[in-house]
């Protein structure tokens, strides 16, 4: 189970092609008329075409705060990088059966999600559809703020989550998927000064990157 501050409503729904469209309902009364085996068959060829689905959307999960004091709150940024000839839709997309783009957080024992910030998506017209439609394409960026609970022992801890998306095309939408995120973070006593830390955590990652 994932959080975010901005619950999402509504139930997912997937776009098809036209011609999926036309394929799908023959597909079913075949599946029907012949009985479950044929609809596990169904039910196959349909995950298998979404686990073929190219890798559109690459994101990855940054702390501007990574050594934090208990009762402080962490900032975090997600980068997510669109291949070109793509789009996804907007965290608050055009139309109500869209299914929008959503940063989300695991549960964690001593955080909480205070908030989450989306850019604002670009109006495109799109073959399938008769209005404009608010996207991302290219590169976004979405910035987060984790609270750490003040009863948070020191210690290092690993932040999960995960970018929800529904990638399309100028024809039809694929599957809707998602990409991993995880980023460690340090919680110090609060007696402990936080400018040394941090100083030696960027210099040993500069150091690495020479």
């Amino acid at each position: 189970m994932f959080l975010d501050a901005i619950p999402a409503s509504g139930c997912p729904q997937i776009m098809l092609s036209r011609t999926q469209i036309k394929l799908v309902p023959s597909i079913l009364r075949m599946a029907l008329a012949a009985g479950t085996g044929l609809l596990l068959i169904f039910a196959f060829v349909w995950q298998s075409s979404a686990q073929t689905q190219p890798a559109i959307v690459q994101a990855h999960l940054t702390l501007v705060t990574p050594i934090v004091h208990p009762g402080s709150t962490i900032r975090a940024s997600v980068m997510a990088d669109i291949a070109s000839g793509y789009h996804i839709n907007d965290h608050h997309p055009s139309l109500d059966y869209l299914i929008p783009t959503n940063l989300k957080f695991a549960p964690i024992d001593g955080f909480a999600v205070a908030s989450i910030l989306y850019p604002k998506g670009r109006v495109e017209k799109l073959a399938f559809s008769n209005t404009g439609l608010s996207v991302y394409e290219g590169k976004i960026e979405i910035n987060a703020q984790l609270k750490v609970a003040p009863e948070t022992p020191p210690g290092e801890y690993l932040l999960r989550g995960r970018l929800e998306y529904q990638a399309c095309n100028d024809r039809a939408c694929f599957p809707p998927s998602s990409v991993p995120l995880a980023a460690k973070v340090k919680v110090v006593s609060r007696k402990a000064s936080l400018l040394p830390a941090r100083f030696a955590a960027f210099g040993t990652a500069a150091v690495a990157e020479l």
